[in-house]
């Protein structure tokens, strides 16, 4: 069937430039440009190409150019371009349009419409260069009340602690598989969560055994429906276990790794036959109710001899703060909140763009919610979805994380550009792939410090803003909105975030 899809980008190359070396060729897994031998000249197919730059960076002489193809349709506001392009593709196809990364759909993002408070005269700012701020964050279930004890000079405590784990930065690497991901990427994440002293999370895909004990101390790891990888070992081996109820991608529906993806060292991991697909249904098929999520939570506690916090991840759905109340009282010690611009490695497109709501409504509403109930301190919340910078991550807090997940950030400070087709296991930077020329792309080392310097980086600007407010420790803005003010924003949206409007 021939087709009538329109090119995504448009590639041009400066022949005054194009030295003939064949870099793009070999760097582009998508076959976009070819060598003509009798020609002596290289020329590109633009069909294929998914803008995601590659031969553009790599190219010695600067001779390549790839933007969004001008070529459009009549105007209409209603069928857009995309709109028309979807249609056309399932025409040819019969088939889901699939896309990765998160939602790119113009919805407001609250993150730019909230605006921090700074000291001015009668709250002295302080000054991080030369004053201790305190980053580290406890996750956990914190006491209702704590006692101590006091004998001469030394000073015990007598409460019942549940387990917490520290971080030395509020922010943790997201859930991404090793499947969804190349082992390089996977490695690259956890060598950077132990050496800044944060956590990464396993995803569902299981702990390869020869990661766990040099990094468990350092992840997350998973307890999804599907039940990959997860064995006494793999939970114990963890700092934290996690229950996957749902994802901001994909909320309501399960995940399929295909089975072209699943290699041997996967299957391994994953404890499934190799190049089976490995799906995971929608529901988790023993949890229908909220004390059936009890049964489970404590089950693991149970395995892990109650020396594990237990989380519990779900989606930012239309009813999320009674939810998230429920599953602390169910026992969980972490809720992890995933929204509407939560990243993922494929999903239907029609999902990942119109269900679930934006982070910020669903954290705010949770928090109060809890904090109404008298059960706040029962449990640490994680945020997830489209934090893109250090100041996102200081306005989570405000409106009531602990702590922040990181998923698309950490990819793209991997070399990611975010050209959406994760699914399709040809990732030029060798992050979402299997194929063996492309994942020898990413070098563990490099990439971990890559991300080692982000995370220094946004600590560094987070203890600046801090210092801005005249607030010494990163506990003492978690929930406090009097430190924000909203811009630009309706009188229902200041409502629920809980926020006055700037000048109020």
């Amino acid at each position: 069937m021939f087709s009538h899809l329109l090119p995504e980008f448009l590639v041009e190359r400066r022949s005054d430039r194009c030295i003939k070396c064949r870099v793009c060729e070999r760097q582009c897994p998508n076959g976009v440009h070819h060598y003509d031998t009798e020609l002596d000249l290289m020329f590109s197919d633009e069909s294929p190409c998914v803008g995601c730059q590659r031969c553009v960076v790599f190219c010695p002489t600067h001779a390549l150019s790839v933007y969004p193809h001008p070529t459009t349709y009549r105007p209409n506001a209603s069928w857009t371009r995309e709109k028309l392009q979807d249609l056309k593709k399932q025409a040819e196809t019969g088939g889901v349009i699939l896309t990765g990364s998160g939602n790119d759909k113009p919805y407001r993002i609250y993150w730019d419409h909230l605006v921090l408070n700074a000291s001015q005269v009668t709250n002295p700012s302080i000054d991080p260069l030369r004053e201790p701020m305190e980053l580290r964050t406890y996750l956990g279930r914190k006491p209702d009340t704590l006692e101590v004890e006091v004998c001469g000079d030394k000073v015990s405590i007598t409460s019942r602690l549940s387990p917490n784990v520290p971080v030395e930065t509020p922010i943790l690497f997201s859930a991404m598989s090793y499947g969804a991901i190349s082992y390089q990427a996977f490695v690259s994440l956890a060598m950077a969560a132990k050496e800044f002293g944060t956590l990464f999370n396993t995803g569902e895909g299981g702990l390869p055994r020869e990661m766990r004990e040099k990094f468990g101390q350092n992840a997350i790891v998973q307890c999804a429906s599907g039940r990959f990888g997860v064995d006494p070992e793999y939970l114990n081996s963890a700092a934290v276990v996690e229950i996957k109820i749902g994802q901001g991608a994909k909320p309501g529906i399960g995940g399929h790794l295909p089975g072209e993806k699943v290699a041997a060292n996967i299957a391994l991991t994953r404890m499934i036959p190799e190049g089976t697909d490995a799906l995971s249904p929608a529901p988790q098929h023993d949890i229908y109710s909220i004390e059936d999520l009890s049964m489970l939570i404590y089950a693991l506690k149970e395995a892990t001899n109650y020396e594990k916090p237990v989380s519990v991840k779900i989606a930012a759905v239309h009813n999320v703060a009674a939810i998230a109340s429920g599953i602390v009282r169910a026992g969980a010690d972490i809720v992890a909140i995933d929204g509407l611009r939560g990243g993922t490695g494929a999903a239907p497109k029609a999902i990942r763009d119109n269900v679930g709501i934006p982070i910020e409504l669903a954290l705010a509403a949770v928090d109060r919610r809890l904090r109404e109930e008298g059960i706040r301190h029962k449990c640490s919340i994680i945020a997830a979805s489209g934090i893109r910078c250090s100041a996102d991550v200081v306005k989570a807090i405000a409106l009531g994380a602990d702590a922040v997940y990181i998923g698309s950030a950490a990819l793209v400070a991997m070399g990611c550009t975010l050209c959406q087709k994760c699914y399709t296991g040809k990732c030029a930077w060798g992050i979402c792939t299997q194929d063996p020329y492309l994942t020898r792309r990413l070098n563990p080392e490099i990439a971990s410090q890559r991300l080692v310097n982000l995370l220094r980086g946004w600590s560094h600007e987070i203890k600046e803003m801090l210092g801005g407010m005249g607030i010494n420790a990163i506990e003492s803005l978690r929930g406090n909105r009097e430190h924000l003010r909203g811009v630009g924003l309706e009188s229902w949206e200041l409502d629920v975030l809980g926020v006055k409007g700037a000048g109020e």
